[in-house]
């Protein structure tokens, strides 16, 4: 039977399918099991990194592993990677914010108090306010709640999303690109107006109202079905590309698909 990380990584998949020749970024192990799940199946033309200096033929996979650099395809050191991918818009980006809001701004910068002084600091904005405006960006949440999908705005905008409020006249938005949103209750886009985030898939045993109480801002009900379980050719894949089992330490108990709720 498929465990909820399982079923995760197999959405999570489908948001690189159909991308073309870009860079799949995953970071964390549900979203870059899910990049190298979408290579090794739906959408080969991706590209791929060791998540160091050179690309790879094959994902490489979690954890110890017998991996050799020479037997990369090509060498791809940070600088390079920026110039022929991030700035380009040639890569697809996968990540876990510590908010989002119902524009998809997102926030891993700090909580509560003020710029000046925080009550929690965290990373800093990293690389977020360019990523989220050269390059497509999906997420992933393990926990799917009021804090995480918070009401109004984000406590800091680290990445851009689509807020109307923030656009200014003859600004240049074409470079954000938000796709998909996978947590442990359900698959989102921002398919609703003004890029508004909508619902579009429920996991197994979870329903709108469970999905609606989680979240800190009103939810727009495009639900198509229910998230589909990977099928056996799947679960071959992910187990080889995690033979550790990290993924089972994901979620509380690693739980099956079917008692997502």
């Amino acid at each position: 039977m498929a465990s909820l990380a399982e079923l995760c990584i197999a959405a999570a998949a489908e948001a690189f399918r159909g991308n073309g020749e870009v860079v799949a970024t995953g970071v964390g192990p549900i979203p870059r099991l899910a990049a190298g799940l979408a290579k090794s199946t739906h959408s080969p033309e991706l590209l791929m990194t060791d998540g160091e200096a050179y690309l790879v033929e094959s994902p490489v996979p979690l954890g110890p592993r017998a991996y050799d650099a020479r037997d990369a395809a090509g060498h791809l050191p940070f600088s390079r990677f920026f110039d022929s991918a991030v700035w380009t818009g040639r890569r697809h980006a996968m990540v876990t914010p510590t908010q989002i809001d119902r524009f998809g701004q997102i926030n891993l910068s700090y909580l509560g108090g003020s710029h000046a002084q925080p009550k929690t600091q965290m990373l800093g904005v990293r690389g977020f306010p360019g990523n989220s405006i050269y390059h497509p960006n999906s997420f992933f949440f393990p926990a799917h709640s009021p804090r995480t999908f918070v009401p109004g705005e984000v406590d800091m905008v680290s990445g851009v999303g689509y807020n109307p409020a923030k656009r200014i006249v003859g600004g240049n938005y074409s470079g954000v690109d938000l796709r998909l949103v996978i947590t442990n209750l359900c698959v989102m886009d921002f398919g609703g107006p003004d890029h508004a985030m909508r619902v579009i898939s429920l996991h197994p045993a979870v329903d709108f109202a469970t999905v609606q109480a989680a979240t800190g801002f009103a939810l727009i009900d495009a639900v198509t079905g229910e998230t589909p379980l990977p099928d056996a050719e799947q679960l071959a894949i992910i187990a080889a590309l995690d033979p550790h089992q990290i993924r089972a330490t994901i979620f509380k108990d690693n739980p099956p698909a079917r008692a997502a709720a």
